[in-house]
């Protein structure tokens, strides 16, 4: 098929998950303020709910490998977007703390496979030596669900109500799920590859997790891509209301402007990666000098220079994701035949990481009196220990 038909019978479908995915994953930091004033959250429950998403995504990656590997992308993401609507379904008219945070989790679940679906079915799909670019495409999706989750989604919540609109995306959610499995073609569903039984699975697994190389990389990859995926999503908009005193519409603007900084990043970052290995230079390389940028932005948000707020955090967005750049450099470490599983391997700890961060910032926020907010000193204090576990994994892969 031509690519101008993958694109449309292929990329779209599933960049739609992916870009679902991200919506519902950066949408709380929206109706965070609606969630606190109607259930009566504390800023570690409002964190709990939220990281209870990228709980249940971690905790499906490595399963997530093998399902995709022996049914394909096509069926497995059907049935975990059908999943993820119920969640959210669940979400829209749940009354309790506990009855929220299990519908959260639902919805994290059946997004688990909304990226690694959509990488394997370009795997499946794109012609030679056009993977990269469509990978590229594909996150782009994501980039375009956070600035979804910004402005959009808080102009929805405004006018209808938070329930809602999570109803509303669940009806939203079933229909791509019917679009993947009607308009997607099949292939990679017969069991092409050789099926691996359980123990050879494990000892695979055993492979990568012990590897030296593996774990000198991962920590730093698992610091900027978890911290970033747990502030943008949520304790971003804390923080502009609080710390910079913007009102909810000027949060909701501030947020826009940084997914489209991420969406840059990520476009950006495989065509710098791309130029500079004419030179000799590896993703590495490329992620050593975005990582600097990424810590420097974490310093200057605990600083919080008056008039610096918006170039800050819009370096943090551009950059924070850039640890991406370290999984084709663990894809190659491993060679084709356990690049996916290792994929799913580095996924594991990132959201992992992510759900630890985005809860402890809320039980950090805590230990400080709340007024409807939370002082500067708090959020620095947060930031702090993020950045300091940041460099320690930085200086462990440079030195």
């Amino acid at each position: 098929p031509t690519l101008g038909r993958i694109m449309l019978m292929v990329l779209v479908p599933f960049g739609s998950g992916y870009f679902l995915s991200y919506l519902f994953r950066a949408v709380n930091a929206v109706v965070a303020p609606d969630l606190v004033e109607e259930i009566g959250l504390s800023a570690s429950s409002l964190g709990l709910l939220t990281a209870a998403y990228l709980f249940a995504f971690a905790a499906f990656q490595l399963p997530l490998g093998i399902l995709l590997d022996r049914f394909g992308p096509r069926r497995v993401q059907t049935v975990l977007l059908l999943v993820a609507a119920t969640g959210a379904l669940l979400f829209g008219i749940a009354e309790s703390e506990t009855a929220l945070i299990a519908a959260r989790a639902m919805i994290g679940l059946g997004f688990a496979g909304g990226l690694m679906a959509s990488f394997k079915a370009v795997a499946l799909w794109a012609p030679p030596g056009r993977m990269p670019l469509l990978n590229s495409w594909v996150m782009a999706f994501g980039g375009i669900g956070i600035m979804a989750a910004s402005t959009p989604a808080d102009m929805a919540v405004q006018e209808f109500g938070w329930r809602a609109v999570f109803i509303a995306l669940a009806c939203v959610t079933v229909l791509v799920a019917l679009v993947i499995w009607v308009v997607v073609p099949r292939r990679g569903e017969a069991g092409d590859a050789p099926r691996e039984g359980l123990g050879q699975q494990l000892r695979a697994l055993r492979t990568i997790y012990s590897d030296a190389e593996f774990w000198r990389v991962v920590p730093i990859i698992t610091m900027m891509c978890g911290s970033h995926v747990a502030i943008q999503t949520l304790w971003a908009g804390p923080w502009l209301a609080d710390v910079a005193g913007l009102d909810r519409d000027a949060v909701a603007l501030t947020l826009t402007l940084m997914a489209a900084a991420f969406t840059v990043g990520i476009l950006g970052s495989g065509a710098l990666a791309d130029w500079v290995r004419r030179f000799g230079y590896g993703p590495l390389s490329v992620m050593s000098v975005m990582t600097v940028l990424f810590l420097a932005s974490v310093a200057g948000l605990i600083l919080a220079p008056e008039g610096w707020t918006t170039p800050l955090w819009l370096l943090f967005a551009m950059t924070g994701q850039l640890g991406i750049l370290g999984y084709p450099h663990v894809a190659e470490h491993f060679g084709t035949a356990l690049a996916g599983r290792a994929g799913t391997a580095v996924n594991l700890l990132v959201f992992g990481t992510a759900f630890s961060i985005q809860y402890g910032i809320g039980a950090v926020l805590d230990q400080w009196p709340s007024d409807g907010g939370h002082p500067p000193e708090a959020y620095a204090t947060a930031l702090g220990i993020v950045l300091g576990l940041a460099v320690v994994a930085f200086l462990w892969m440079v030195l």
